[in-house]
């Protein structure tokens, strides 16, 4: 038996932990559902040429994320004050409005307005993370935050089937109405069924977030890892705008884009999902930050064979790889945050984090569009694995520095 399984866990951990991993799922399920198939949403609310659908696509992903950056900093600082369950319940109860609303679009310009503004209020997966992160032992940290990824990549996985499905079966608009009715339900759970151990802290007791960079016992360490968590995140989105043009381009004359391109979508989720736990127990076995070292190694292998591929199917097996990688990635960055951050802290460090993921989101959705749109799908391919070398190159580069340590 592991000696972090017999960690004592708080009353009533187990039901916030899984109702907010059921929140968690919910809300990659409801993404996965909808964002792969954007683009040919787009594709049928206008004339566009080829180079605008593919900057709609890229705006249409980048919007939310670019609202997160701005916004996470004032959430955490209010999430600090105010609890995480707080705001789990905000980001849930509106994006259940803005989702639901997005499926009623005219045009591809209000889907971008309206992915801005759900931007705005998005966040439940970080703020469910950070508040099983402050419900939970540190000797079970990295268990806890494999499995908080595990369920939005669950949900990413099963996502793009269902929603191909239903896209291919009754149009683009009816994954848009289910994911709005999921998210009010998961704003009801939040709200009922989970507990957090938090007492207010009145804006005036609240240490300046100055203050506490500088107590922190390796500022260096946790900037890394927020350029880590950029950078990943970069390396995913710079792929998912385009997934399904891709599959289109590789299958010009099949009737069924949509449900493959929905497969594809889904294979990174089906690997991350299969090695989250494994992964997660090496964390709290062995270290997170070499287990972060090595999955970055693993994962810029991996987009080189991904540059050569021939049709859909390929690229589902390399991104199946990719997933397997990808469970020792965010989940690593987080569990290092989590175990070099007071808890007092939590919400502004992470909201901080949000913030880089976001960055990451729009850096990597827009030079996946880009690229896409002036060369070929390969080339986007070959500048994220470069992306994540770059990565690599800087963890090792600490490391020889001893920033980073075992």
């Amino acid at each position: 038996m592991n000696n972090t399984d017999s960690v004592k866990l708080p009353t009533g951990w187990h039901k916030t932990f899984i109702t907010l991993w059921a929140g968690c799922f919910i809300t990659g399920l409801g993404y996965s559902m909808t964002m792969p198939f954007i683009s040919l949403f787009m594709e049928q609310l206008g004339n566009y040429s080829k180079f605008q659908i593919n900057l709609y696509s890229g705006l249409a992903f980048a919007m939310t994320f670019i609202a997160q950056a701005i916004i996470s900093p004032y959430w955490g600082n209010l999430a600090d004050r105010k609890g995480r369950k707080l705001m789990c319940m905000r980001a849930a109860g509106v994006m259940s409005l803005t989702i639901f609303i997005t499926g009623l679009a005219q045009s591809a310009i209000f889907i971008i307005c309206m992915r801005f503004l759900q931007g705005l209020f998005s966040g439940y997966i970080n703020n469910a993370t950070a508040l099983m992160a402050g419900e939970t032992p540190h000797q079970r940290s990295g268990w806890v935050m494999s499995q908080m990824m595990t369920a939005g990549t669950a949900g990413n996985l099963v996502g793009p089937l269902l929603g191909g499905a239903l896209s291919s079966a009754f149009g683009y608009r009816i994954p848009f109405f289910i994911t709005g009715g999921l998210m009010f339900m998961v704003f009801l759970g939040t709200l009922f069924l989970t507990k957090e151990d938090f007492t207010p802290i009145p804006a005036k007791k609240m240490k300046p977030m100055k203050r506490i960079m500088q107590e922190l016992p390796d500022l260096r360490l946790i900037i890394i890892m927020f350029i880590t968590t950029m950078i990943v995140q970069s390396s995913t989105m710079s792929i998912d705008p385009i997934v399904s043009l891709y599959v289109k381009s590789l299958m010009p004359h099949s009737h069924s884009v949509a449900l493959v391109a929905g497969i594809v979508a889904a294979t990174p989720g089906l690997g991350t999902m299969l090695a989250a736990s494994k992964i997660g127990h090496l964390m709290d076995n062995v270290g997170a930050k070499k287990v972060l070292r090595w999955g970055l190694l693993v994962a810029t292998i991996l987009f080189i064979p991904m540059t050569l591929i021939a049709n859909a199917w390929s690229l589902a097996f390399w991104r199946f790889l990719l997933g397997i990688a990808s469970a020792a990635l965010l989940p690593a960055a987080q569990t290092i945050l989590t175990l070099n951050v007071p808890p007092e802290a939590f919400g502004r460090i992470f909201s901080y984090n949000q913030s880089f993921q976001a960055i990451g989101s729009v850096l990597g959705s827009l030079l996946g569009s880009l690229i896409s749109g002036i060369f070929t799908y390969q080339w986007v391919f070959a500048a994220t694995g470069a992306i994540l070398l770059v990565n690599l190159i800087i963890v090792l580069f600490d490391r020889r520095k001893n920033i980073i340590k075992d």
